[in-house]
């Protein structure tokens, strides 16, 4: 028997989850009162919405509506949160997004409280209020599929099990990606907390889950966002049910949760030796919004 919609859960990374809708049946509405698709966004791009200052590196990246230059398949890219640097390779990269490959046990870089314990292991009350400090880490799991959608607040994560069937698709909501060339190229963006998950199981009728809706109220009392723009992350949710959840559209129908690397494309990645990496390495902060 099917769980009924509104039903609570807690993900597999430890997250609050909400059962909001089935594909095909509609779902739960995520805002109350949201502000447009446009409006949400630019309430996200300022300068400083979470404390801290767009990246200096991104000034001579296209615009976010933009998706030129593109990549060249194959070619390995950085995909920057900030303080999270990713290793990828291109898969394909044209007017309609960017979709790579993540392997399994490619380098990162990632931001992790100070005193060693992992983010999660910290109380939601004081998660974004710990000093951080930068650690080297790998993508740990079975290699992914990662899609960022042209101008989109958001990127699709296509997750899948040990023998390769596919678990899910994760709509992590995140800034619009801004391109930037030099050595090696890399694209640009924030986590915006809140995420949506899509289970794998009923094909026509999947699951979608809201996750981390409690830790989106601990970053907005804890400073890192305001009630307005979290409202607008709340927004972005609704928008990505509407314009390719609900109905399973592009990118959730072009296969992505079965395709499947070849020998030279699933090599892990490491890290480049560039100054902007090590940089990045030594980068601290005092809270979640500082640094």
């Amino acid at each position: 028997m099917r769980l009924p919609i509104g039903s609570e859960d807690v993900s597999t990374s430890g997250g609050n989850a909400t059962l909001i809708g089935r594909r095909g049946e509609g779902w739960l509405p995520v805002s109350t009162t949201p502000p447009t698709l446009d409006e949400a966004i630019a309430l996200l791009s300022s300068d400083g919405h979470d404390g801290g200052p767009l990246e200096s590196s991104v000034d001579d990246a296209a615009s976010v509506g933009d998706a030129r230059p593109f990549f060249a398949a194959g070619e390995v890219i950085l995909w920057r949160y900030r303080r999270f640097i990713e290793t990828a390779r291109v898969i394909r990269d044209d007017e309609r997004g960017l979709v790579v490959w993540i392997p399994s046990g490619s380098a990162r870089l990632e931001s992790v409280p100070a005193d060693g314990r992992s983010s999660r292991d910290v109380p939601l009350e004081e998660r974004f209020t710990v000093p951080w400090v930068i650690r080297e880490s790998t993508w740990r799991g079975e290699g992914i599929v990662r899609v960022a959608p042209t101008g989109m607040p958001w990127s699709i994560w296509f997750f899948r099990d040990a023998d390769g069937t596919p678990s899910g698709a994760y709509v992590n909501l995140e800034l619009p990606h801004r391109r930037a060339a030099g050595e090696p190229p890399s694209i640009f963006t924030r986590d915006l907390v809140l995420d949506v998950w899509v289970d794998a199981g009923h094909p026509g009728s999947e699951d979608i889950w809201l996750k981390d809706a409690d830790e989106l109220d601990a970053a907005v009392v804890q400073g890192r966002f305001t009630a307005a723009q979290a409202e607008a992350i709340r927004a972005l949710a609704d928008n990505a049910c509407r314009l390719f959840i609900a109905d399973g559209s592009w990118p959730l129908d072009e296969g992505w949760e079965s395709w499947i690397p070849d020998a030279a494309m699933d090599q892990p990645i490491e890290l480049p030796d560039v100054p902007a990496i090590r940089d990045a390495r030594q980068r601290t902060g005092r809270t979640s919004i500082h640094g």
